[in-house]
């Protein structure tokens, strides 16, 4: 820590360096739920149905999981800083020229490098938080990831906005590609210069042990509920919902307010109620918002579902990391990085098989279906050796 203390300090003020990695958390979550907000459009142009949209959106974590050891090299050699510069370049770039794909390989092309990007950008801005940390003596690292989904909320009403006013995907993605880039480059100079990191001890995928494999499950049914919501929250509202196409992404929008409403909320609710009674709350408003949305496809039920949904997965993940370290203080590292592979491949594979089920059956069976997921939340929290 010394170190890290010793280098920044005297060429960044903490404010400054936490602001600009906070700018960096925003154009993470900005650019990703950009591309969320229209991937209703865009299945539609291509004319591809829920099994071959669901074959296309494994692409991006295709892209995402190949370029993990890539990034740990990279992070081993470089600093963090410039190694988030270029992951935000690329990821930009890779964003704008989604909005150029007219054929279905295109779109896998690039949501392939949009993943590579991504992987790039955020293993990189989370170490610079962890660096901005160091300069502080009270907890700040949960407010990035609040940042990010305060960014995801404002790019969803901006996709929603931009859609009533008929702004083609072409024109959109362009904009918040060279907006996101400008401010990338704008706050690049106050992030932190941070030394390459140590080769690391163990591989980045390290399946959990028994002890905290429980903490993984559920981490892991969480992130597949938000990623689920994430990619066809907006598909639902189009197809299953029938919504107008002015209101196509108030789904997406509802879903946003209300996860980032949770995080902001969650720290309070957990002082008054406890960290498990929260937990299992959020299992029972992830299954009982999906099912809404699923028995009652109507404009206003569905909303609703998606509102519940959102509230639910909103504070898992960093309850359950929380968890972990108190449940493991000796070796909270490895076990965190156990939990956090579990709960990637929430995110990033469950939702792709969604189309496949929607294809054999419909959306609302494939949301009735991760609603279970919740379930599992519920069933596990009480098994956790923990004494929070």
């Amino acid at each position: 820590m010394n170190e890290v203390e010793e280098l920044v300090i005297p060429v960044v003020s903490p404010v400054r360096a936490r602001v600009a990695v906070a700018l960096f958390f925003f154009v993470s979550g900005f650019g990703f739920a950009t591309w969320a907000s229209r991937i209703p459009v865009i299945q539609h142009r291509l004319g591809l149905d829920e099994a071959q949209l669901g074959a296309v959106l494994l692409a991006l974590p295709a892209g995402l999981m190949m370029t993990l050891p890539v990034t740990g090299q990279l992070l081993q050699r470089f600093s963090s800083r410039q190694v988030m510069m270029v992951g935000a370049v690329l990821y930009n770039l890779a964003l704008g020229m989604l909005g150029f794909a007219a054929h279905t390989w295109q779109l896998a092309a690039l949501l392939f490098c949009f993943g590579c990007s991504r992987n790039l950008l955020n293993l990189s801005v989370n170490a610079q938080s962890v660096g901005v940390q160091t300069l502080y003596k009270r907890p700040i690292i949960a407010t990035f990831h609040g940042i990010w989904s305060v960014a995801g909320f404002a790019a969803a009403g901006v996709g929603t906005l931009l859609l009533k006013n008929d702004v083609s995907t072409t024109t959109h993605f362009a904009a918040v590609s060279v907006v996101l880039t400008a401010l990338a480059f704008l706050f690049f100079s106050n992030t932190l210069a941070l030394p390459p990191s140590p080769p690391a001890v163990r591989s980045f995928f390290s399946w959990p042990e028994k002890s905290v494999l429980k903490f993984g499950l559920i981490a892991f049914a969480s992130m597949a509920c938000e990623g689920t919501l994430y990619d066809w929250t907006g598909v639902y509202f189009t197809q299953t919902v029938q919504a107008p196409k002015a209101l196509a992404s108030v789904g997406f929008t509802l879903y946003m307010v209300a996860m980032t409403s949770g995080r902001f909320l969650g720290d309070w609710l957990v002082g008054r109620f406890g960290t498990k009674r929260i937990l299992q709350g959020s299992g029972l408003l992830m299954t009982s918002g999906l099912l809404l949305a699923a028995a009652f496809p109507t404009l206003l039920l569905a909303g609703l579902g998606f509102v519940l949904a959102g509230l639910g997965v909103s504070c898992v993940v960093p309850l359950v990391f929380g968890l972990v370290g108190k449940a493991n203080p000796l070796r909270a590292g490895a076990a965190l990085a156990s939990v956090s592979t579990v709960s990637y491949f929430g995110f990033l594979m469950v939702p792709p098989l969604v189309g496949f089920v929607a294809k054999a059956a419909n959306l609302r069976w494939s949301f009735a279906l991760i609603s279970l997921l919740g379930g599992l939340v519920v069933w596990l929290v009480p098994k956790l050796r923990t004494e929070s």
